[in-house]
């Protein structure tokens, strides 16, 4: 049985299924189940977390998140691409790209960001090991489960077997690895890991300037890093958000 933070209950095969419709994974259990992103604004900010949970994300418009989501539609779910509204314009600037996006939404892009997007989509196909991550395989999996008596959400990008593939884009590969720790993808690696009961996690990742590919796998430590970020984070949400201690007192401190 699967409890969401609203008090809802469902059996974990309903929920997973519908969890399939992108509408209530993004919109409901995005307010009522934890995730990784989640679980990285907690341990950044738990007032942030709040304000996203009361006012939204501000930074739900921004052009590299949008451009990454292009990207992972064009390569994993294209029938996505039929439902876009490409807008022939210089930049976002223009009177016509305004008017289509207070209409289309999210599902409006320039031609520039569709060409960017099928640059990095040719060169992962051109790719043999890439492709060898793709063959026989699943895409767009999601999945709900109660851990530490709460409730989260993953959506894995691509499993294979027993390996979840996670696909991202980078604006320099060389440097992936530090990247990884900044934006806390060894807690996104074990969540994962655990939500899906898998024995392994890859890193397809691509240079959105050069189209270079690399593919990082994940070793003990890093997942042992992303446990430890895990049981803070969740121990911060209790602290808060279940005991009720005043948020407004949070302080983080440090010396310099």
């Amino acid at each position: 049985m699967i409890t969401l933070l609203n008090g809802e209950t469902y059996l974990q095969e309903e929920i997973v299924g519908m969890a399939y419709d992108d509408e209530f994974y993004y919109g409901h259990l995005g307010k009522n189940a934890l995730s990784s992103s989640s679980l990285k604004t907690i341990l950044k900010s738990p007032k942030t977390y709040r304000n996203i949970l009361n006012y939204g994300d501000p930074n739900s418009n921004n052009p590299a998140l949008a451009a990454g989501k292009l990207a992972h539609w064009m390569l994993l779910e294209p029938k996505k691409l039929d439902d876009l509204w490409v807008v022939e314009a210089s930049s976002k600037n223009t009177k016509i790209y305004k008017e289509a996006k207070e209409e289309k939404g999210e599902l409006v892009f320039l031609r520039k960001e569709l060409n960017a997007a099928e640059r990095l989509t040719d060169a992962v196909l051109r790719n043999e090991a890439a492709i060898k991550l793709l063959n026989k395989s699943e895409f767009e999996i999601p999945q709900v489960q109660m851990l530490e008596g709460l409730p989260f959400r993953g959506k894995c990008d691509i499993i294979q077997g027993d390996t979840i593939i996670d696909y991202k884009t980078t604006a320099e590969l060389n440097t992936f690895k530090y990247s990884a720790d900044k934006y806390g993808y060894d807690l996104q690696a074990w969540l994962y890991l655990k939500l899906f009961d898998k024995k392994k996690f890859t890193f397809l990742v691509i240079d959105k300037a050069s189209t270079d590919i690399g593919i990082f796998e994940t070793t003990d430590e890093f997942l042992a890093r992303g446990e430890n970020k895990f049981k803070q984070a969740v121990d911060n949400y209790k602290y808060f958000f279940e005991q009720d201690n005043d948020l407004d007192q949070y302080v983080m401190r440090g010396i310099l």
